[in-house]
C-alpha cells in the first residue's frame, strides 16, 4: 500500500475519524498475558505499551482477568489519548552478530512524537488511509476484548501470508512509508526498519475472545480493510482498522562487515530470522465510550473529542520489571535462548 505523507493527508477535510497517536514504553519484559496467562516470564520478550496502575501491578500483569474492564483498574496510561488505557504489545527485535551474540534493537520514536519513551504509534481508523473522507461506520470494541494476530511460530512467506498486513518497511528517512515487504529488509536501512502489524476488521458480533484470540475476528471476504470488501457473513461486525507501526533504530547495526554470512543479521525474540513471525497482541481498554464516539466524530489523528496528555506525563507511566534477567548489551543468546538459536 502506497502512502502519502501525513501532512498532505491532513491537507483534507474528513467527515469522520482516524486516530492516529504515540505511545511511550511502559516495560520490555517476557510476559504475555494473552498466549501465556500466569506463566512468568513467558517463553520470549515483548515490548508493551499502553495503561498500567502505578505501584499494584494489577492493571497489566502476568494474568489480565478477563472480566474485569482495565480502564477501570489502570491508574495511569503511556498512550497520548488519556482515556485509552488499552495494553498494546510486541516481540522485541534484535541484532545477531557474526559471533552469534545479540544485541537488543533500541525502539525511538515515529514522526511526530520525539520525545517518547520509546513505544509505538497505534491507529484506529475507519477506512485505509488512503480515504481522506473515513466515511464508513464501525463499531468500537467492548469492555474484556482482546486480540492476536501474526504467528510467533511461522518461517515461510507460505504460512505468513494467513495474515494479509503484517509488514515492514525499510526507512531510508523517518518519513519513508513504502515500499513494504512481509519479509525482513535485507539491506541496511539508513533511517531504521518500522514494523507494521495490521488487525482484521470484522467481528463476530459475540464473542470478545477465542480460544486462539483469533478466530472471533476475520478479514473481509475479499482484498483488504483498505479496498472496502464486505465483512463475511459469519463476522458481520466492522470494527475500526487497528495498527500499529513500531520503529527499530537498526542504523547502528548497519555495517554488513559485522553481518552473519547468512546475510540478514536480525532476529525476533522468538528466534525468528525469517519477519514471518511478526504478531501483535491487544486489550481493549478505552474508558466508557471513548472510542466509540471519537469513532463517530470529525476526529483527524488528533481529536478534540478526547483527554489528551504531554508525552511528559505519557514518559512517567512505567512499571518495574518483574522478571530478573538481562536484556540489555551484548548478550550470548536471547532472553529465554529459543531453541531455534
Amino acid at each position: 500500500m502506497h502512502w502519502t505523507s501525513l501532512a498532505a493527508l491532513g491537507l483534507a477535510a474528513p467527515t469522520s475519524a482516524l486516530l492516529r497517536f504515540g505511545c511511550s514504553q511502559i516495560v520490555i519484559e517476557r510476559l504475555d498475558p494473552l498466549v501465556n496467562p500466569g506463566q512468568n516470564p513467558s517463553p520470549h520478550l515483548h515490548q508493551i505499551i499502553g495503561g498500567l496502575t502505578i505501584d499494584v501491578q494489577n492493571a497489566f500483569n502476568v494474568t489480565m482477568d478477563p472480566t474485569k474492564d482495565i480502564s477501570k483498574e489502570a491508574t495511569c496510561t503511556s498512550c497520548q489519548f488519556s482515556e485509552d488505557f488499552s495494553n498494546y504489545w510486541t516481540a522485541v527485535l534484535f541484532f545477531q552478530a557474526k559471533n552469534g551474540s545479540v544485541h537488543r534493537v533500541p525502539i525511538i520514536p515515529n514522526v511526530g512524537f520525539e520525545g517518547a519513551s520509546g513505544g509505538m504509534t497505534v491507529y484506529y481508523m475507519q477506512d485505509g488511509l488512503a480515504n481522506y473522507a473515513q466515511t464508513s461506520k464501525v463499531t468500537a470494541f467492548k469492555p474484556g476484548f482482546r486480540m492476536l494476530i501474526g504467528e510467533a511460530s511461522y518461517r515461510s512467506k507460505n504460512q505468513a501470508a494467513r495474515f494479509r498486513q503484517i509488514t515492514y518497511t525499510c526507512l531510508q528517512t523517518p518519513g519513508t512509508r513504502y515500499p513494504e515487504s512481509v519479509n525482513f529488509p535485507t539491506s541496511p536501512c539508513p533511517a531504521g526498519i518500522m514494523a507494521n502489524v495490521r488487525f482484521p476488521t470484522c467481528w463476530d458480533g459475540k464473542n470478545l475472545d477465542s480460544p486462539d484470540h483469533m478466530s472471533h475476528m476475520s478479514y473481509p471476504e475479499t482484498g483488504t480493510f483498505e479496498s472496502g470488501g464486505p465483512c463475511p457473513d459469519s463476522h458481520p461486525v466492522r470494527v475500526p482498522q487497528l495498527m500499529y507501526e513500531t520503529v527499530w533504530n537498526t542504523s547502528r547495526f548497519n555495517n554488513k562487515a559485522d553481518w552473519p554470512e547468512t546475510g540478514q543479521p536480525f532476529v525476533w525474540a522468538m528466534g525468528d530470522h525469517t519477519g514471518f513471525g511478526s504478531h501483535g497482541d491487544y486489550v481493549f481498554g478505552w474508558k466508557d465510550d471513548a472510542l466509540q464516539r471519537a469513532m463517530d466524530s470529525t476526529c483527524y489523528v488528533n481529536c478534540p473529542t478526547l483527554k489528551t496528555q504531554g508525552i511528559s506525563d505519557m514518559n512517567k507511566c512505567t512499571v518495574p520489571v518483574t522478571v530478573d534477567e538481562n536484556v540489555d548489551g551484548w548478550l550470548p543468546s536471547l532472553p529465554g535462548s529459543p531453541s531455534e538459536m
